[in-house]
């Protein structure tokens, strides 16, 4: 039997996970790691924390799996997007702090780019709003706050990468400098049309370009970990970004197929295949997945807080100890309350984009509580997804009207969440068998590039259904709600 390790490094956690060539799931190590918030609206994390949790996940999920590192053909890698890091390239040592692609430090400088006219440049060239949430910006905080980095870039000393890359370069021992298409799609400095990075965008910045790493295929050869590391030399050859990752897990390879991942965010991509699609509602265009030098697009929105939502509940409010006691809460809930949560605690993503707005709540009373919150919470991510699709539906027309949406991720287990979102969508949700859809998607590259996995028709007839969620809400009901919800957001967007 041949295995491929998975590398799912993700914004609260690191999981690994081993697949045999059956894409079957055999073993899972997880390590969480701390999150670091130094100021309002800042999220960092430590490297360090990101290379020791994936390295120590991986040691631990052979081990659990009870196989040999020589069982192992491929490694595959998925990441946090646009989560930046700067490092030297003969130490190895960060210059500073991850800044996560939550983080919204820079937002008034993207409000200088706007202002300054260059919207259109930017969403020609990247197919990406000029926000926070991307890395270019992120790039050149850390150059322009970072005593000495700029000199040091300039000099050629210094790396530039998202998580991919940054775990690529230390699985080799720093022989490798790379990352593929769909990361380099979400850093605001890659033109997806030509495939290369753009020097019009690096030279605005003043980011010298011989920091970034080279873009290849989502499969290709990323180079072999470091014998010491895993007991032998492993190839990595599948890397993807953690959203287009689930895609591909979802066998979304179709021009319409849709699919939405509820992780700490929620993203929705709908494949608009060769064409990358321009859109009139402030979706992002962007690389669904490269094989073979052929990029095929998306459209994608992003809501930035999802199952964080739940971590409020957990962290911040301490009204509940884990996430599966959100459901019981919500079915609880009194009835005739209409408490609506508007989550903006980092910013509106898609399709408002309003990284300075921040969460609020409407609607609350004597007896609001715990339960009331809870539903709440669980609610505000069915109605954000709403509004993705709204929009992705207008900018498609008919090739998405009848688009069954694919989920996955960690609130997709929740079938209170579920049946709620397709009522208030007001169609189909389709829940798979494997929920890991983003491990299995990097999984499947790595071992489909070494022959060890089927290739994409046959893998795409191995996706099966565990629930299909229909709707059964009254639409006079689904209409109060939805308008509720609009006057929630139109409040909150005023404040």
């Amino acid at each position: 039997m041949k295995y491929v390790l998975a590398v799912d490094q993700g914004t609260t956690s690191t999981r690994a996970i081993v697949f045999d060539e059956k894409l079957t799931p055999i073993a899972t190590s997880q390590d969480e790691f701390e999150q670091h918030f130094p100021q309002s609206g800042w999220v960092e994390h430590n490297p360090d924390d990101l290379w020791a949790s994936s390295a120590g996940t991986c040691r631990a999920v052979i081990e659990r799996a009870g196989i040999s590192p020589k069982d192992i053909v491929s490694i595959g890698i998925t990441n946090q997007r646009e989560t930046t890091i700067v490092w030297d390239k003969t130490t190895g040592q960060p210059v500073y702090n991850a800044i996560v692609w939550q983080d919204r430090r820079t937002a008034d400088y993207c409000e200088e780019l706007r202002s300054a006219g260059h919207s259109d440049m930017f969403a020609n060239r990247t197919g990406l709003l000029i926000d926070p949430y991307f890395s270019a910006t992120k790039l050149k905080w850390i150059l322009d706050h970072v005593e000495g980095a700029r000199e040091r870039a300039r000099r050629g000393d210094l790396l530039f990468g998202t998580v991919d890359t940054f775990l690529i370069w230390k699985l080799t021992g720093g022989k490798v400098h790379a990352t593929d298409a769909t990361n380099a799609a979400r850093t605001m400095l890659y033109d997806i049309r030509k495939g290369r990075w753009s020097s019009t965008i690096c030279n605005l910045f003043d980011i010298p370009m011989d920091m970034l790493p080279e873009v290849k295929d989502s499969a290709a050869d990323f180079g072999t970990s470091r014998a010491d590391l895993f007991g032998r030399e492993i190839p990595i050859c599948g890397v993807a970004g953690d959203q287009q990752a689930a895609t591909l897990g979802q066998a979304c390879f179709k021009p319409g197929m849709l699919k939405a991942t509820y992780g700490t965010g929620c993203f929705a991509l709908l494949n608009t295949g060769d064409t990358p699609v321009q859109s009139q509602n402030r979706l992002l265009t962007t690389i669904a997945y490269q094989l073979n030098g052929k990029p095929t697009y998306a459209l994608e929105g992003s809501i930035f807080i999802a199952g964080a939502v739940v971590q409020w509940l957990r962290d911040g409010l301490q009204i509940i100890q884990n996430a599966a006691e959100t459901q019981a809460l919500a079915e609880q809930a009194d009835p005739t309350q209409n408490v609506v949560l508007v989550p903006a605690f980092t910013g509106l993503g898609a399709p408002y984009w309003k990284p300075d707005c921040r969460g609020s709540i409407f609607g609350l009373t004597r007896n609001s509580g715990p339960n009331e919150l809870a539903k709440a919470a669980l609610e505000s991510v069915s109605f954000q997804t709403r509004d993705l699709l709204e929009a992705m539906k207008s900018d498609m027309g008919s090739q998405a009207k009848d688009a069954v949406l694919r989920v996955d991720g960690g609130m997709s287990a929740s079938n209170w969440a579920m049946q709620f979102l397709a009522d208030i969508i007001d169609g189909p949700v389709d829940r798979p068998q494997i929920l890991e859809t983003t491990a299995l998607g990097v999984a499947w590259l790595a071992g489909m590039h070494v022959g060890a996995m089927p290739e994409q028709d046959e893998f795409a007839k191995l996706w099966a259904l565990d629930t299909q969620f229909t709707p059964h809400m009254a639409p006079a009901t689904r209409v109060e709600k939805c308008a509720a919800w609009k006057r929630a957001v139109d409040c909150t967007l005023a404040f």
